[in-house]
């Protein structure tokens, strides 16, 4: 039992050496910057709170805060969706279903920059094109605006992202006992009933992870936002992320910029940990 639990921690320090170097160890050094005049080479002075008193009143930042926020919510639930309802197709015994999975997630192993400048040519170019084919001014100039630049940053996530979360929800889906789902068509449910009373319960705690890593992923996105519209036009399509690196690195800002990713850290993880919270409980009560 000795040499067990000393195999043990010796498998899980290697882990805790990496997690402390490249992730605790950093973000310490990051919370104590934001609290001074870090230029990027040193510091002169602590300033205190002002960097996050500045932060909360700068209305470019709290804009962006509140679009990623609606940014977050449509598609956390539009991913979600997808991703069931894709897991659903896939498991009804098709004979394609194992291209059809290949095919779903394939979108997810292509990085954001190539996806955004993707999507950008298609948004622009294909979407114009086919505007003109068909005489109506509805397709042109998309991203140009706030509405159409949102929905962009959504259609390109969730084609990016929906393979990805019907893996997880296909793994929970496979272990449903089959004697349940023959036992409620024995006793006449319809495919509503099914869903209802057997699929949706047995892959909640799916549902627990698939929203985890939706609800996250969303609020840290960069790259494709950068791509696709970089936060235009006139800053209106610009995510938190996007805007912290704006500050840092653009308006060279560094503390300042360091404060933003504080508060943006501590708002990201106190909405993941009560969404992790109440689904688990959602769990239990289903």
């Amino acid at each position: 039992m000795r040499n067990k639990n000393i195999s043990f921690w010796l498998f899980l320090t290697p882990v805790f050496i990496s997690l402390g170097l490249v992730v605790i160890i950093p973000l310490l050094f990051g919370v104590f910057y934001s609290f001074t005049d870090w230029n990027g080479l040193g510091f002169n002075e602590f300033v205190g709170f002002d960097h996050y008193l500045n932060v909360l009143q700068e209305e470019r930042f709290l804009n962006s805060l509140w679009f990623t926020i609606k940014f977050a919510i449509v598609t956390v639930i539009v991913l979600n969706i997808l991703g069931l309802a894709l897991a659903l197709l896939v498991t009804k015994g098709l004979k394609s279903s194992n291209l059809l999975r290949t095919i779903f997630f394939m979108p997810n192993l292509i990085g954001g920059l190539i996806l955004g400048f993707l999507w950008q040519f298609i948004f622009v170019n294909v979407f114009s094109s086919i505007g003109d084919w068909l005489g109506t001014e509805g397709l042109q100039g998309w991203l140009s605006t706030p509405g159409t630049g949102f929905w962009g940053l959504v259609i390109l996530t969730s084609w990016q992202m929906a393979g990805y979360i019907m893996i997880i929800y296909i793994a929970y889906l496979q272990n449903i006992p089959s004697e349940l789902i023959e036992a409620s068509q024995v006793d006449g449910a319809n495919a509503f009933q099914e869903f209802k009373n057997i699929i949706f319960p047995m892959v909640a705690p799916a549902f627990t992870v698939s929203m985890f890593l939706t609800l996250s992923t969303s609020f840290k996105i960069y790259d494709q936002n950068l791509a696709l519209t970089n936060g235009g036009p006139f800053n209106s399509t610009e995510m938190v992320s996007l805007n912290i690196v704006f500050t840092a690195f653009t308006s060279n800002e560094l503390a300042l910029g360091q404060a933003k990713a504080v508060i943006f850290f501590l708002f990201v993880a106190i909405i993941a940990i009560t969404q992790v919270y109440y689904t688990k409980k959602r769990e239990v009560d289903l």
